[in-house]
């Protein structure tokens, strides 16, 4: 599995390549981070920031890319641009039909450390030594985005296995459902159907002696009356 992690941000968009399975060795193909000048229009960042990612997405062919999910922050003005930073790394990977998690930063720390709450020098810590580096990447933002896509190789197959109960137990009752519905449907068809002889034998049952005293031979008629006038 390759994975390319992203740490959303616009002066510095953090970013990196991680290949392995979970259980065995990762691997790290690339770090870096996508710069953009502080004075700079917003739009103009933004597509520094897409144009970045779109590099690394061509370089390294991700199979998925994991994004930091943003949460809101005492600085609004720092969480939108994080905001917006996040949506081009998105849009980059659903233009390319590559699936995209969002981990919060509790996740990955967690992932990576055994604590949501360890600070970033102890996930650089510990990034440095599961990818085996020399050192720990540079900037911070780099180092986070081999942590979220650490996080990710190890975390997919738990997500996978979750969404397919999920999936499953849906379409059980969905069929539960159907099967309901027809049976609602065919119960009064059913009480017709069970009726409808009752109805006929209530119709039949007066009329069947007068009708067999109709279809008497007239010999046995005549027989009937003789007996009644002898009598």
């Amino acid at each position: 599995m390759r994975v390319l992690g992203v740490d959303p941000g616009l002066t510095r968009c953090g970013v990196g390549v991680v290949e392995g399975v979970p259980g065995r060795p990762l691997t790290m193909l690339g770090v870096g981070v996508v710069r953009t000048p502080v004075d700079a229009e917003l739009g103009d960042r933004l597509v520094a920031v897409e144009q970045g990612i779109e590099r690394w997405l061509d370089e390294h062919r991700p199979e998925f890319v994991a994004v930091e999910r943003v949460f809101s922050q005492h600085n609004v003005r720092t969480v939108m641009g994080t905001a917006q930073a996040s949506a081009v790394a998105m849009l980059c990977a659903a233009r390319r039909g590559i699936p995209v998690a969002l981990h919060t930063p509790s996740e990955v720390k967690a992932a990576v450390t055994g604590s949501g709450r360890a600070d970033k020098a102890q996930v650089g810590a510990m990034v440095t030594r599961l990818l085996r580096l020399a050192a720990p990447p540079k900037p911070a933002d780099a180092a986070d985005a081999l942590a979220l896509a650490i996080c990710h190789i190890w975390r997919a197959p738990a997500q996978n296995r979750l969404q397919q109960a999920v999936a499953q137990n849906r379409l059980q009752q969905a069929v539960a459902q159907h099967a309901a519905a027809r049976a609602a449907q065919a119960t009064p068809a059913a009480q017709v159907t069970r009726a409808a002889p009752a109805s006929r034998a209530e119709h039949a049952s007066p009329a069947a002696p007068a009708s067999r005293a109709a279809q008497a031979s007239p010999a046995a008629q005549a027989t009937q009356a003789t007996k009644g006038r002898t009598t």
